[in-house]
């Protein structure tokens, strides 16, 4: 690879942790609205950052609520780019709890907004965050090419939320 091919990608890999940080803070994470149910893949909520003709564009599908899946896909000049597949759940004796689960969803994205996400590389949020009885903490290994990692949330220092996401480069151009 040519010295000009590796500025160019690491200036790409800048602009995408930046575009992520920016999409981030302005969808889920930071309380954006959805995307009209009639505007979506049938069954998924979903969320996008910049206009599909953009050279950067994002979009987040997920389904379920207790136990959810989804993914985050980046397209950069039209080709999927980047990816992050996410997914777990409640621990199942607060799935009837559902006042309880929304203030943790509140917590996640409390935690989902927070630390330095425009200026290097979050793959969801921080590796600890605290706010009296709850606690965030997030492990990965990797960068924003290839990781994989998983998050918690504990509640009076008892696990009541895990998931897991993998994800990275689709390719390099």
């Amino acid at each position: 690879m040519s010295r000009n091919s590796i500025l160019l990608m690491i200036s790409l890999l800048e602009q995408l942790n930046e575009f992520l940080g920016k999409a981030a803070l302005a969808t889920y994470a930071g309380g954006g609205a959805p995307l009209s149910p009639t505007e979506t893949e049938k069954g998924m909520i979903e969320f996008e950052y910049g206009n599909k003709g953009d050279e950067w564009y994002y979009k987040d599908s997920y389904a379920g609520f207790y136990q959810s899946w989804g993914r985050e896909v980046v397209w950069y000049a039209g080709k999927p780019f980047w990816v992050q597949l996410y997914g777990g759940s409640m621990k199942e004796e607060f799935h009837n709890d559902l006042a309880f689960t929304r203030k943790t969803f509140a917590f996640l994205k409390q935690a989902l907004s927070a630390g330095e996400k425009v200026t290097s590389f979050q793959p969801r949020g921080p590796k600890k965050i605290n706010d009296g009885d709850w606690e965030y903490i997030c492990d990965w290994e990797g960068d924003i090419t290839k990781f994989n990692g998983s998050e918690k949330i504990l509640y009076k220092e008892n696990v009541i939320f895990t998931y897991n996401f993998n994800g990275g480069l689709f390719l390099l151009l």
